[in-house]
């Protein structure tokens, strides 16, 4: 065992935790920012962020023994050879499924600033007010004028490229210019705007990637291989961002491999005083002080370390006196939409790989617009042409295909819905304390499912992104629904509700945990809703705000 003091104890190094890291040291706190995976430096463990698929073994597919190793993250997209090491050993840290939950982690420095779609959008007072207005949950303590000078200040920092589109529900923001939309989908977006009135938009993506120098950092490259870690810092990361700012402060000690596996607690003071760390790799114990704690695990680890911790006081946990920690689990719901091929444009082409796409806003429910169930969705997407991995039935073999390869393929346009979850008592985390991990310790059991809400939305989102694309001119248009499962999204929210009551919620409106006020939760677990938009941004703008309240309050000494 060893103690050693600090101002502030920063758990998880990811999108919030970073951000939890830069403000606590900016502000003068000596900070330990403990993060339970490896180290990754920024540029130099980047070991394949150069690298072009001809150079990977198996050209950066899948094998059979990654399949075999990674049956969760075989489910979609992320399991590939280029970046396995940026995802968890899933033997290493199972976790039970009541129902299917596709839970996609990154444990390393950074977690999943490295790996994320950088899609940045601000939350409205639609999405604020709307548990009140439906009778759904508990009501949001905040509105949109409270958030929107702290989303001004972590877009400044962040580097947010955009267009400002005056919508009501969908915010403006502190932009860089906006990347631009290729030939295709301006026209595609030109029909829309003139079929719909105005009451259906399609802009370019509001996405963490700089398009012009800024911060220090370099613009984007058009590569189009953000998850191989950018050697140009050209889109937002822990690394590229937030720890060389906490690091330049000289306020903060970052300790990897360290599992937080509870906060400590005294129950004569009702505060935290430090966290207990397993080192993941030699079996050890230590014990940290510190007069602040930040919560920034991600929303289903950081309800982990909370139902581990106080259990002398409350058998479920720190933070459980209200009845809902680990309930209310949400994510975005998708894998459904449409697509179809655009004629007319095969002397047009687009400058490079441009790491992000298009954006249609949430429309449903609101501005007259009614439906039969709760809240909506919004639609992001591209056109694009198709390359050499197309098929061309008459050409299975020789010269002949060759030859038809060296020509770009045809125009396609697709759009992909991402759907508001509502919370649910019943969608919940709990411990499976019959189950253990490779330290030893009990796992997460998820038991979450998309309700009736969902499933109607559901096919609003197929049929109207059907509707949109034939209306624009698009050819050919077939709709998709993969599969209805929690977890694809990776938006995890929910676990750790913010309110107004103690008796309802687990934190209050600065994100202090009612049971231990000088505890604050930043990550995804106090989202009180959902919306239907990416949460990252609104993580980040909370964090600046739980952490200017902190230091007021320990200046005030009241934590």
């Amino acid at each position: 065992m060893s103690d050693q003091n600090y101002d502030a104890i920063v758990i998880g190094s990811g999108i919030s935790g970073g951000w939890a890291a830069k403000e606590l040291t900016e502000k003068g706190l000596k900070v330990l920012m403990l993060e339970r995976g490896r180290n990754i430096e920024h540029i130099k463990d980047y070991v394949n962020a150069n690298k072009e698929g001809w150079e990977f073994p198996h050209r950066g597919r899948k094998t059979q023994q990654m399949i075999k190793d990674y049956p969760v993250l075989n489910r979609d997209y992320p399991l590939n050879e280029t970046n396995l090491d940026m995802w968890v050993n899933e033997k290493e840290s199972p976790y039970t499924e009541v129902k299917r939950f596709d839970w996609f982690r990154g444990y390393h420095v950074g977690g999943r600033s490295l790996l994320w779609g950088r899609q940045s959008y601000r939350w409205s007072d639609f999405d604020f007010e709307a548990n009140a207005k439906d009778g759904i949950a508990v009501d949001w303590p905040v509105r949109y004028n409270e958030i929107a000078p702290w989303y001004d200040y972590v877009e400044k920092f962040a580097g947010i490229s955009g267009s400002k589109e005056n919508l009501p529900q969908l915010p403006d923001g502190q932009f860089l210019p906006p990347m631009e939309m290729n030939c295709v989908e301006k026209d595609v977006a030109a029909r829309l705007k003139a079929f719909y009135k105005d009451k259906r938009t399609m802009i370019i993506g509001r996405t963490a990637n700089l398009t012009q120098e800024h911060e220090g950092r370099t613009n984007c490259q058009y590569r189009n291989k953000c998850w191989l870690g950018c050697p140009f810092g050209a889109y937002f990361s822990t690394q590229s961002s937030t720890l060389p700012a906490a690091m330049k402060t000289g306020n903060l000690t970052l300790r990897p491999w360290s599992i937080v596996t509870k906060i400590l607690y005294d129950k004569d003071k009702k505060k935290a005083t430090g966290v207990e760390v397993l080192d993941a790799e030699t079996n050890k114990t230590y014990t940290y002080q510190a007069k602040i704690v930040f919560l920034n695990a991600s929303t289903l680890n950081s309800a982990w370390i909370l139902m581990n911790s106080a259990t002398d006081v409350w058998p479920d946990g720190l933070g459980s006196s209200s009845g809902e920690l680990g309930h209310n689990l949400m994510d975005h719901h998708l894998g459904v939409g449409a697509s179809g091929m655009v004629e007319g444009y095969e002397d047009k082409y687009y400058y490079g790989r441009r790491a992000n796409g298009i954006y249609i806003p949430r429309y449903q429910n609101l501005f007259g617009d009614k439906r039969d169930y709760l809240r909506g969705f919004g639609y992001q997407g591209s056109a694009g042409r198709q390359g050499w991995g197309r098929d061309i039935p008459e050409l299975s073999i020789g010269a002949d295909l060759k030859e038809a390869l060296t020509e770009p393929g045809s125009w396609t346009m697709n759009i992909g819905g991402f759907g508001e979850i509502l919370p649910d008592h019943s969608n919940k985390v709990t411990l499976d304390k019959s189950r253990k991990d490779k330290w030893g310790l009990n796992i997460l059991s998820i038991d979450c499912e998309l309700k009736e809400n969902e499933l109607k939305m559901r096919k609003d989102m197929k049929n109207d992104a059907m509707e949109m694309l034939v209306n624009a001119g698009v050819k050919d248009v077939k709709g998709r629904d993969d599969n209805a499962i929690p977890g694809r999204g990776i938006h995890e929210m929910g676990t750790a509700r913010m309110g107004k009551d103690p008796k309802t919620s687990v934190v209050n409106k600065y994100n202090q945990v009612w049971d231990a006020p000088n505890v604050y939760i930043t990550d995804g677990s106090f989202m009180t809703s959902g919306a239907c938009v990416n949460p990252s941004l609104t993580y980040m703008a909370f964090t600046a705000r739980a952490v200017d309240h902190a230091v007021s309050e320990l200046k005030k000494q009241n934590l």
